[in-house]
């Protein structure tokens, strides 16, 4: 078994794309959620909240032709694994082009325009907007393969797309493929672009946010007045490496990844199963040969939904007891869907790393039906931790739980 660190990490959020600004935000309580005046012809959909990414400038660099197979959420995955590479030193090194680096990636569609248009076409007997690449552009694994194209990486790809777990699942196949010797280094994490279809889908259940004039008091992930999630868009890289390869090489290590779980509930396509939850945590335990007290904090899922909530953190009670430290990003970037757990796992090596953790953001009063936990409120708070936990769980009931481990 090989052991497996993190040798570089980036993203791209709405409170922006480099750690030192996104903590700034958390710390100043500066949410990224807007209203969105821009959806107010859609008369069907009751939400007009969203976390859209307003800075986002394709590079220079780049090229028309290495353009035209990336729609939005490629452009944003390709931008975040460029910056990854870049701060893993492996930017410009000729050895990851020679099959020994592989991508595992995923959102929860590919890009919505290129749907529209392929609509359209059946709708209208036009194929208007068509060409050579719109497939490549629409396709569920266009991040995955746009990434291993733009890179010229040649080792295996593995797409993710499972909604709010393909981050997670990203980095969890990445570990498990360089673990097992497969190959030393891996590209790993998950985006999502920003569209009105994916808030209606949550829209069409009740599930999101109609706070509509009060965008920075919503979401409410755990809170007694939370009303709904609210739709993100954004994407996370980290790159994964083989311990000695990292060594030989003199990389920098930000972490290492020492468990991954992940199971179905195998019963409901959007309720989710405490019990399944709660498993896919003991899970990583497992995998990580740990016992329960050696986790210091989980990072939650924290959609802000009534039902997530409350039997993810029942779940969470249930396995670690009172004691455990909970906070969700999602109060302050929204639910980015595939982005989200490559996000916040990024988020949590790093707050593992500063000592410093960051609270949920609007919550005031925690719901007494919610597992009793030590959830942080108000500001960051100082701890020190060896080892830091973070959870994720999606339609389909996809459930998938990662352990990071501090690199000393």
């Amino acid at each position: 078994m090989k052991r497996v660190v993190v040798t570089g990490m980036s993203g791209i959020t709405s409170l922006g794309s480099d750690w030192a600004s996104i903590e700034a935000n958390f710390s100043a309580n500066q949410s990224g959620i807007r209203r969105m005046d821009e959806w107010d012809r859609f008369t069907e959909l009751n939400t007009r909240l969203a976390g859209p990414v307003l800075d986002f400038v394709v590079p220079r660099h780049w090229t028309r032709k290495q353009l035209r197979s990336m729609g939005r959420v490629s452009r944003l995955s390709v931008g975040a694994a460029e910056r990854a590479l870049a701060d893993a030193g492996l930017l410009d090194d000729e050895s990851i082009r020679d099959g020994r680096m592989g991508v595992a990636c995923g959102s929860s569609t590919g890009s919505t325009d290129e749907i529209k248009a392929f609509g359209n076409m059946l709708l209208n007997s036009v194929a208007d907007g068509l060409n050579a690449n719109s497939y490549v552009r629409m396709m569920p694994h266009t991040t995955a393969a746009n990434i291993s194209i733009f890179f010229g990486l040649k080792g295996r790809v593995i797409p993710t797309s499972s909604a709010c777990t393909s981050g997670s699942q990203g980095i969890g196949y990445a570990y498990e493929a360089i673990r097992f010797g497969r190959l030393p280094l891996m590209l790993a994490g998950g985006a999502e672009e920003l569209c009105p279809t994916e808030a209606m889908v949550f829209d069409a259940l009740y599930a999101t946010s109609l706070k509509n004039d009060t965008p920075h008091k919503t979401p409410r992930p755990y809170d007694s007045g939370r009303d709904g999630l609210v739709i993100g868009e954004g994407a996370g890289m980290l790159v994964l490496e083989d311990l000695d390869h990292a060594l030989a090489r003199g990389a920098r290590i930000h972490a290492e990844i020492v468990g991954f779980g992940s199971n179905a509930d195998g019963q409901h396509t959007t309720r989710p199963e405490q019990v399944t939850m709660r498993r896919a945590m003991e899970l990583a335990l497992e995998d990580a040969g740990l016992s329960i007290d050696a986790i210091g904090y989980v990072n939650g899922h924290g959609t802000a939904t009534e039902q997530g909530d409350i039997a993810e953190t029942l779940a969470t009670s249930e396995l670690f007891g009172k004691r455990m430290p909970i906070s969700s990003q999602k109060s302050f970037l929204g639910h980015t869907l595939g982005a989200c757990g490559a996000l916040e796992s990024w988020f949590s090596i790093e707050m593992m790393n500063s000592d410093r953790y960051v609270h949920t953001l609007n919550l005031d009063e925690i719901d007494p039906r919610c597992g009793e936990l030590d959830y942080l409120r108000g500001e960051p708070r100082a701890m020190s931790h060896e080892y830091v936990m973070n959870n994720n769980f999606a339609f389909g009931g996809i459930n998938t739980s990662l352990i990071f481990k501090r690199w000393r």
